[in-house]
C-alpha cells in the first residue's frame, strides 16, 4: 500500500501557433446533428505532459523523472502487460517523489494534427518488429511464439503490450528534447531514469546540465552524450544498463559498443559512470523492456540500490 501526500499534473513547453484563412466547415458530432467549425486562430501544440506522486513517506530529496522511449508513453512504467506493478510503484514504495512524463507527440501530451507544422507522416510499431528488435524472439519464431530461450518478457501479453504502442514522428527529436528540458526546469534537480529513444532524448542535455541532473540511470539507450560536451562531469554519476541477447542483432552489438565508448568516455573526464551488463551480473534473460521483464523489480532494485548509494 502506497500512502501519497499529494499527487497531480501539468502541461509545460511547446509553442503558440495562429492560423487564419481557412475556410468554415461543417461537422457532425455525436449528439449534433452539425457543427460549423471556423478552424482559424489560436491553437497550442508541442507541449509535453508530466504526472507527479509525492509518497506520504519520502526518504529522500532528490525527485526522479522517468523518461520512456520511442513510440511509447509514461504507460510504461505503470504496469506491466501481465498485469504487475511497474516501476513507478516500485520507486513510490522506495520513498521517492516521482514524475512520470509524456513526451511531446505522445499520450496525454497530445499530437499537432495542424497541417504543415511537422515534416513527414506518423509512424507505427507493429508486434513483429518490436519481437524482433526489442529482442523477444527471431522473426522466424514470432508466428509459433518461440522466443529466446530463458527471456524473461511476458510474451504471452504482446497484445496487451501492443495496445501501449502509440503515433510517432521521425523529425520531432528537437521538439521532444525542448519537452524534456521544460520538465526538468519545472520539476528542478533530479535523477532522471530513460530508457531507450528517452535517452537519445536526454543524455547530451544532461550532460550540459549538471545543476538539473546529477544522476542518471540510462536503459538501453539509443543516443550518447558527448563527453567533450559535458559541463561539470566530475559531480555527475552515470549508470547505463543493457539486458540479454545483444548478439542476435548487429543493432545491438553496436549499441553496446556505443554504450561502453559512452560510458569510458565519462570516466575519463573524471565523472562517476559505469556500464552494467546484466547476464555479467548473473541477472539472466532481459529483452530490451527491461521495466516490463519478468524480473523487473529485480532490476529496480538494483537501479533503486544504485542511486540510494549516491544520494
Amino acid at each position: 500500500m502506497i500512502s501519497l501526500a499529494d499527487f497531480g499534473s501539468f502541461h509545460v513547453g511547446g509553442r503558440r501557433v495562429l492560423i487564419s484563412g481557412k475556410p468554415t466547415e461543417t461537422l457532425h458530432f455525436t449528439g449534433a446533428t452539425s457543427f460549423e467549425n471556423d478552424p482559424n486562430g489560436a491553437y497550442h501544440i508541442e507541449q509535453a505532459y508530466v504526472q507527479y506522486f509525492i509518497p506520504a513517506e519520502r526518504k529522500h530529496d532528490l525527485p526522479v523523472l522517468l523518461v520512456h522511449g520511442g513510440g511509447m508513453t509514461g504507460a510504461n512504467w505503470e504496469t506491466t502487460p501481465d498485469g504487475r506493478t511497474g516501476w513507478l510503484h516500485r520507486f513510490l514504495e522506495a520513498g521517492f517523489a516521482t514524475y512520470v512524463i509524456d513526451n511531446v507527440e505522445r499520450g496525454r501530451a497530445g499530437w499537432c494534427a495542424l497541417p504543415d507544422q511537422w515534416e513527414g507522416a506518423p509512424v507505427m510499431r507493429s508486434e513483429e518488429q518490436a519481437w524482433v528488435l526489442f529482442r523477444f524472439g527471431t522473426l522466424e519464431g514470432f508466428s509459433s511464439g518461440k522466443t529466446f530461450e530463458g527471456s524473461q518478457f511476458p510474451v504471452e501479453a504482446l497484445g496487451n503490450f501492443a495496445k501501449q504502442f502509440v503515433p510517432r514522428w521521425t523529425t520531432t527529436t528537437d521538439i521532444m528534447r525542448q519537452g524534456v528540458i521544460a520538465a526538468l526546469e519545472r520539476i528542478g534537480p533530479c535523477a532522471v531514469i530513460c530508457h531507450s529513444q528517452g535517452g537519445d532524448l536526454t543524455l547530451e542535455t544532461i550532460a550540459r546540465r549538471p545543476d538539473l541532473v546529477r544522476h542518471v540511470v540510462a536503459l538501453e539507450p539509443s543516443g550518447f552524450p558527448d563527453p567533450a560536451n559535458a559541463v561539470d562531469p566530475g559531480t555527475q554519476h552515470w549508470l547505463f544498463m543493457m539486458g540479454d541477447f545483444i548478439e542476435a542483432n548487429p543493432f545491438w552489438v553496436d549499441l553496446m559498443e556505443r554504450t561502453q565508448t559512452a560510458a569510458d568516455g565519462l570516466t575519463a573526464l573524471g565523472a562517476d559512470a559505469s556500464l552494467l551488463h546484466l547476464p555479467k551480473q548473473d541477472v539472466l534473460g532481459n529483452s530490451h523492456m527491461l521495466m516490463m521483464d519478468r524480473n523487473s523489480d529485480r532490476i529496480a532494485d538494483l537501479t533503486i540500490d544504485w542511486l540510494a548509494q549516491r544520494l
